[in-house]
């Protein structure tokens, strides 16, 4: 499914990274290597769940200057297409089981490039305040500074 932006409510970011959607899709789905790039460094990412499938958890916590790490994303993975397409939300957590503070469902798409792959992220939020408050928060800076991160760790495994 392609889903059209609503400038009202979504916010996008995408960039072309210069390595095979099978590397970046092992990124987004190992453990290990998500608590490389998902976090803007110096923050540090601890997975606590991933399973990439619908209904599964997704759950992370992050430490900021060497402090205790800290809720960061409880979600729920809603589509998992093998190197295409992640759809996770913080609306529901793992198990489809509603959370306490929905704020955004994000859809995170894989497309051959000639230069390698074309990695977009549409972020949708339920209210244009919800839309504002993300962007005010460092939407571009944070997420643009982890595709950063992701491409590099993919660009060196190529």
């Amino acid at each position: 499914m392609t889903r059209s932006p609503n400038p009202q409510l979504d916010l996008t970011i995408s960039r072309i990274i210069k390595a095979p959607r099978a590397v970046i899709w092992r990124a987004w789905t190992e453990p290990a290597s998500l608590e490389q790039w998902w976090l803007p460094a110096p923050a540090r990412c601890k997975v606590e769940k991933l399973e990439p499938r619908p209904g599964g958890a997704f759950e992370t916590r992050m430490s900021e200057n060497g402090g205790p790490f800290q809720p960061h994303v409880t979600g729920c993975f809603l589509a998992v297409e093998d190197r295409e397409r992640i759809v996770f939300t913080d609306t529901l957590t793992g198990g489809w089981r509603p959370a306490e503070q929905p704020f955004m469902t994000a859809i995170i798409t894989l497309r051959d490039h000639p230069e390698g792959t074309d990695y977009g992220a549409l972020v949708m939020h339920k209210s244009k305040a919800d839309r504002t408050l993300h962007e005010e928060m460092g939407f571009y800076d944070g997420w643009g500074t982890v595709i950063e991160q992701l491409a590099a760790l993919a660009e060196r495994r190529a």
